[in-house]
């Protein structure tokens, strides 16, 4: 896992621009403490930044191969699980290695099968390669998103690099938010390509971009493909439990100390009793970490999206796994923290306007990063086995509009309604969001003969997979890459989503309730507790101190009217919601108070011209 950056330029000599080069990589620290490298040749200059994971001696990068025709380089970010049987194939092939890295398996892949390499890859990665031999750069992303990957055109070639931070430290990189980077922040409808920053874009999932002399060209090597589903119940639930076996162990490999989170849902529960069921056979026990709130459990208050809280079933799943378990307990005061509000933005280069969610992650991982450097995550069952609410709301079923939207209305709020009435005019966001689903939707296919009931439901689970669940992927890479922790994503494994998303939604729930086939296919190796457990989010705190601490934070941006923040958000807006009273009132306030402070300290850490007409 590291941090990958590069710029190629056609019309110069970048040797002569080693400072700027240097400044990207820098940039790249916090995903790879261990090691940094830089390579210059020409129109071309790749910078990486190590977190050491495999063959911690022999994966340095960026990595070339010399060829009659030229050289070929490559800085690569991720991991690839099924290096080793790649490997062997090279090998028949006459390739000859000099590591034991995954790295140098994709190099030589790439060298063998130009850009069909990535529809050989099993893993979640991030890469670019200068072919020297024909002076083009090959950008390659993960089918499902997992590793973020950016690129800005220039006039006479690109930047490139793992977040925008890497991008926005070269000169030639303008740091403009225009109108439309405003929508698709306030919006959380995921456009795919879209980066916010104004000339920047995406390499989108699943996706091969190539420069060269002549330009730019994006070239799809997956998508999420309607086929029918013949197998039966008892067939499906047994090559559901056959995937996650396969790609549990697959995961587990590593050279460094691994982990697993664990929330006591059914999705971090069933990954985790796999985990502890095939180190168990080693001799092994997983260590387990989770995230809990001072005071959280004894003084729980259940409402419409948390019914219970997570720590009890977190405990069945450690004891009945034989889990090596931490609690990491956080309290208001670090969750309202502008010093970790700040790390966040930093991490991310936007402000998200999650709040305490993103903040208890940022804490969570730092905290994980004192035992181990990766961790596996029940990240994205929900939106691959349909478990949030969404899926079994009728409302959100049969809107013309993004399922989670509704949702989210409905139970937390909008924060939209901080911004400026003249400004919100100009946004549009009702009509962005509409333009946005329309496109979404467009080329989803339909199975022949499939009933409109099914059909609609293929239609929010395909809305999942290529635009939820890229928010949620992006939020825990940052979070995680910025303490230099490597978290695997197991149920993003593309096998696992084509065959799910293929399953009839009447299969997906079988018993009429959320994600049937994953609870019945590891229903083995999980406590009683937790396979009759109702889906449960994200935890938040539910403490009135951290709703206090936002206030405070928000009345002290007040008595600075001069903040360029005021140029987004409405001040008499913001200061009815800094001077409500009752707790419940401080909470309902709180999305807005959180979108607020995020954006007045992204635009005193980042500075960017605001193009407001």
């Amino acid at each position: 896992m590291c941090g990958i950056t590069g710029w190629v330029s056609f019309d110069r000599d970048l040797r002569a621009s080693a400072e700027t080069v240097d400044a990207m990589t820098q940039t790249m620290e916090c995903r790879g403490p261990d090691d940094r490298g830089t390579w210059i040749e020409g129109p071309a200059a790749l910078g990486h930044r190590r977190l050491a994971i495999i063959d911690l001696p022999g994966g340095r990068q960026p990595m070339t191969v010399e060829t009659p025709e030229g050289n070929v380089a490559l800085v690569y970010s991720g991991e690839t699980y099924n290096y080793t049987e790649l490997r062997a194939e090279l090998e028949g092939l006459g390739h000859e290695f000099r590591t034991d890295s995954d790295t140098e398996v994709v190099l030589h892949g790439y060298l063998e099968w130009g850009e069909d390499l990535p529809g050989r890859l099993n893993g979640m990665y991030a890469f670019a390669v200068w072919d020297g031999r024909t002076d083009k750069l090959v950008m390659i992303r993960d089918r499902m998103g997992i590793k973020p990957f950016y690129f800005y055109e220039t006039p006479d070639g690109v930047l490139f690099g793992s977040e925008p931070k890497a991008i926005l430290a070269n000169p030639n990189a303008a740091r403009r938010v225009t109108l439309d980077g405003l929508r698709e922040l306030f919006t959380f409808v995921k456009t795919p390509g879209h980066a916010v920053w104004d000339g920047m874009n995406e390499v989108e999932p699943g996706t091969v971009v190539t420069v060269d002399r002549t330009g730019l060209r994006q070239r799809a090597y997956w998508t999420l493909e309607t086929k029918p589903h013949t197998d039966d119940q008892e067939t499906t639930v047994a090559k559901v439990r056959e995937l996650l076996d396969d790609i549990v162990r697959r995961q587990l490999v590593s050279d460094v100390p691994r982990c697993t989170l664990l929330s006591g849902g059914l999705d971090s529960s069933a990954m985790t009793a796999i985990a502890a069921q095939q180190l168990g056979g080693q001799g092994e026990t997983v260590r387990s970490f989770a995230v809990d709130f001072l005071g959280q459990a004894e003084n729980f208050v259940a409402d419409e999206l948390r019914g219970t809280p997570d720590t009890p079933f977190v405990h069945d799943v450690a004891q009945a796994s034989g889990t090596d378990h931490q609690d990491i307990v956080l309290d208001s005061n670090a969750l309202a923290d502008p010093e970790v509000r700040s790390r966040v933005i930093r991490a991310r280069d936007l402000p998200a306007g999650l709040g305490d969610m993103d903040a208890s992650l940022y804490l969570l991982f730092k905290a994980i990063r004192e035992h181990s450097t990766v961790a596996l995550s029940g990240e994205s069952a929900d939106e691959v086995f349909g478990g949030y609410l969404q899926f079994f709301d009728e409302e959100a079923r049969t809107a013309e509009a993004f399922p989670w939207l509704v949702s989210m209305g409905r139970h937390i709020g909008d924060d939209s309604d901080v911004i400026r009435p003249e400004l919100a005019k100009r946004l549009d966001l009702e009509g962005y969001t509409a333009d946005s689903y329309t496109e979404a939707v467009r080329d989803i296919e339909r199975l022949e003969g499939e009933s409109d009931f099914e059909y609609r439901m293929r239609r929010i689970c395909y809305l999942h997979l290529t635009r939820f669940v890229r928010v949620l992927l992006d939020r825990k890479d940052r979070a995680s890459m910025a303490v230099g922790l490597e978290v695997r994503v197991p149920f993003c494994d593309h096998r696992l989503v084509e065959y799910v998303y293929n399953t009839p939604w009447a299969l997906k729930s079988f018993d009429g309730r959320e994600k049937s086939l994953l609870r019945e296919a590891t229903a083995d190796v999980l406590p009683t507790s937790v396979y009759e457990r109702v889906k449960s989010p994200y935890p938040s705190t539910q403490d009135p101190k951290y709703a206090l601490a936002l206030q405070e934070h928000a009345k002290d941006l007040l008595a600075k009217p001069s903040h360029r923040v005021f140029e987004i958000v409405d001040r008499d807006r913001l200061s009815a919601l800094a001077h409500r009273e009752s707790p419940q009132i401080m909470q309902a306030s709180r999305r807005g108070l959180e979108r607020t402070l995020d954006l007045a300290l992204w635009i005193d850490m980042y500075d960017p011209e605001l193009v407001l007409d």
